[in-house]
């Protein structure tokens, strides 16, 4: 059985959870630790789970709202910690005690019951990195800090059954919103954030390969409103918006089977 939970998503913070059981046990992988780690620990609990049944952490790249306190975090329960050489890099390379496993584009591995996949995308950090998930009878597909989504992100994620996706804003909002005008250009660029368009585009591509369900995730407070995203979603997957899955910023959302 393969589920997941946002436990955070968005400026403010992101972290979400995937779980895989199997007839051996429980494999709970955490991808991004973006928040404190009081805040870690108490969403952590809300989720169900003791901060020791963590079995892995990913971090998709280095920017602050998804590194978070996962250093500190993965010491203190020593627990593995997943990134690519660039994001090491880039955030300056600090010792983790013998934890550190770098992975690449391409390069499966096996964390417990779950096979994971991370792929490359186009944003303004060192080496970003998203992930496939699977336990082998269902496919979950993580996809948020992308300017523009590639042939080789679609190929990576064709038939998944489930897909958090990220919809950081609308473009009309983001033009006439409060942020000056190099951010501006930063997020709507092709190094920055997907658009709600952009973001449907991918959605109904990937619909044919077997895509049924999708959460809207990494919404901007400032530049997006939920009903702008899951009305974007629900016509490139032709249902009714309240289909729509929506990963609350502060909160999350509730344990999803995939």
């Amino acid at each position: 059985m393969l589920r997941f939970k946002s436990l955070g998503s968005g400026s403010s913070g992101n972290a979400t959870l995937v779980q895989a059981r199997d007839g051996v046990g429980i494999t709970h992988l955490l991808v991004d630790c973006g928040l404190g780690i009081r805040q870690m620990h108490r969403r952590l609990g809300e989720a169900g789970l003791l901060p020791d049944q963590v079995d892995g952490i990913f971090v998709t790249h280095e920017h602050g709202d998804h590194i978070g306190c996962a250093r500190a975090f993965a010491l203190r329960e020593r627990i593995p910690v997943y990134m690519s050489a660039g994001t090491y890099a880039g955030i300056g390379s600090p010792d983790f005690e013998g934890l550190l496993r770098i992975v690449s584009d391409g390069e499966s591995f096996t964390l417990g019951a779950l096979r994971l996949t991370p792929f490359a995308v186009p944003h303004d950090s060192r080496e970003p990195l998203q992930l496939h998930c699977t336990d082998g009878a269902r496919r979950l597909g993580l996809l948020t800090d992308l300017g523009h989504v590639t042939p080789h992100v679609l190929a990576h994620l064709a038939g998944c059954d489930s897909l958090v996706l990220e919809c950081n804003h609308d473009e009309q909002l983001l033009a006439s919103g409060p942020y000056p005008w190099f951010l501006k250009r930063r997020v709507g660029g092709d190094q920055g954030h997907l658009a709600n368009a952009a973001a449907a585009a991918a959605a109904r591509a990937l619909l044919p390969s077997g895509l049924r369900q999708v959460m809207a995730a990494h919404l901007s407070e400032q530049n997006n409103r939920p009903e702008l995203a899951c009305a974007a979603l629900a016509e490139a997957l032709a249902c009714a918006p309240q289909d729509i899955l929506v990963a609350d910023g502060p909160s999350g959302c509730c344990w999803l089977s995939a």
